[in-house]
């Protein structure tokens, strides 16, 4: 069985989201590579609305696979300020890119430090290699 990639750069939820910085209040989010190998051929994805507030912990989109319906839920709390509309025409782009293309929203926190704080509760590369037993 091949190794599940779990870049170094990127912070985790326990629920297999990722987390990746991409400014000083702004976060980009998707599922890892593990999930979307569980959830096996993604063929729809409902992501959140633009300008929704989300809450750290709650559902805020799903992914539909061959096999099931599955919660994502946000990482960190803020504003949905973009979403991946590649999705909506290419799902499975979830399966073949996770931590690239396949990128789901971005959520702006309050602040700089907020972002920072929400961080530096999810896991690292070691964490989540640990969960999902790696």
């Amino acid at each position: 069985m091949p190794v599940t990639a779990v870049p170094e750069d990127l912070r985790y939820s326990e629920e297999h989201e990722w987390v990746s910085q991409v400014g000083p209040t702004r976060a980009r989010v998707g599922i890892t590579d593990y999930a979307q190998s569980q959830l096996g051929d993604v063929v729809f994805v409902q992501l959140p609305a633009v300008d929704s507030d989300v809450t750290s912990g709650d559902s805020v989109a799903e992914i539909e696979s061959t096999k099931s319906v599955s919660d994502i839920y946000a990482p960190l709390s803020g504003k949905v300020v973009a979403v991946n509309d590649l999705l909506d025409g290419s799902p499975e782009t979830v399966n073949s890119d996770a931590y690239g293309d396949g990128w789901l929203f971005e959520v702006e926190a309050e602040s700089a430090e907020a972002l920072t704080a929400a961080l530096g509760k999810l896991l690292d590369a070691a964490g989540y290699q640990g969960v999902i037993g790696g």
